[in-house]
């Protein structure tokens, strides 16, 4: 079964400005590096405004798992495109937790399809492991590595999907989860939490 992500949405989501977002706590930074292997850290990747965090691998084949987080920032990219007033206010973000296969080079070619004038979205991955563990534990990003009953690595992971929605004060301000992550409900949220700052 698709994830709501895939379709339509089932309701009309609520008019920007009529509700508030919640401060969900401080969006943690760590070490990065960016698609060009430039080291670098979250917080520089996320800029100084509003940004849509996910976190991924270039390799998922669950379709309602990295799949479905590529997808919907790429709606939301598309619509953004259509609005300019919002896009240089945007930025989209996607971190790999797979640094041993995810070189900056992978993440750069994940990317490409992606890159478009006036919506900016930043792939990067992680230096190592041990960089990358602080990182998913701060933002409760729960990555396993799927291993057989030989303990062989089988390239793929069991993780939970998280987008997070990121204020320009580097607050947490929505978390999405695969019944929850929507083109249409991300834009009401981005269109929300920008208008607290017009």
């Amino acid at each position: 079964m698709l994830a709501p992500g895939y379709g339509e949405l089932s309701f009309t989501p609520p008019t920007p400005g009529s509700y508030r977002l919640p401060d969900l706590g401080s969006a943690a930074d760590g070490e990065v590096l960016d698609a060009e292997g430039r080291a670098t850290t979250l917080h520089a990747l996320l800029g100084d405004g509003t940004s849509l965090l996910s976190f991924v691998y270039a390799s998922c084949n669950d379709v309602n798992g990295c799949p479905l987080a590529t997808a919907v920032l790429h709606r939301v990219q598309r619509r953004l495109g259509e609005a300019p007033e919002l896009a240089g206010r945007i930025r989209l973000v996607s971190v790999s937790f797979d640094p041993t296969r995810d070189t900056p080079a992978v993440m750069k070619r994940y990317g490409a399809p992606f890159q478009r004038d006036g919506v900016d979205w930043r792939f990067a991955t992680a230096p190592s492991d041990a960089a990358l563990e602080p990182l998913l534990d701060a933002y409760g990003q729960s990555v396993l590595r799927d291993i057989d009953a030989n303990g062989v690595d089988l390239g793929t992971f069991s993780h939970i999907l998280r987008v997070f929605l990121i204020d320009g004060s580097r607050r947490i301000r929505n978390v999405y989860t695969v019944s929850f992550l929507h083109a249409d409900t991300l834009m009401a949220d981005l269109r929300t939490l920008l208008l607290e700052t017009d």
